[in-house]
């Protein structure tokens, strides 16, 4: 599973997920991507699933391309500890999703394996997704 070697503060602030993305909006490296249509942090698990879903429909042929990385750790206390006594440990790891970002990108593979593929993998976000093309593919 993704997350990183190092990192400056083992338990950072939760940023605000308002707004659209600043960066990272458009497809970049392949022929289709996955655009998250709203913001949540996605976690480390949620990207492995998804990876593993997209590679078993486009079947050997084709390449992805993962454009979000867990870089932040979400913090739990445990359960029935009293409040107060500092901030919890750090349990998993979360990428924060803006709107408009686009998280996965799929080349070498037709239209409607890239749909499938990306269809099967929405399903493992807690967010709503589109497929968006390339510009000059005759797509979005």
């Amino acid at each position: 599973m993704l997350s990183p070697k190092r990192v400056k503060y083992r338990k950072p602030f939760r940023s605000p997920l308002r707004g659209v993305t600043k960066g990272g909006e458009y497809v970049a490296f392949g022929d289709f991507g996955l655009q998250a249509l709203e913001g949540a942090w996605i976690t480390a698990r949620q990207i492995e699933a998804a990876r593993v879903a997209i590679s078993r429909k486009m079947r050997k042929g084709g390449k992805i391309w993962i454009r979000i990385f867990p870089d932040v750790a979400l913090t739990r206390k445990p359960l029935e500890t009293r409040m107060g006594k500092g901030k919890g440990s750090p349990e998993y790891w979360v990428a924060p999703v803006k709107r408009g970002r686009i998280m996965f990108e799929i080349a070498g593979v037709p239209r409607d394996v890239a749909e499938a593929a990306f269809h099967t993998a929405a399903h493992k976000f807690p967010i709503k997704v589109r497929l968006v093309a390339r510009e000059g593919l005759g797509g979005e």
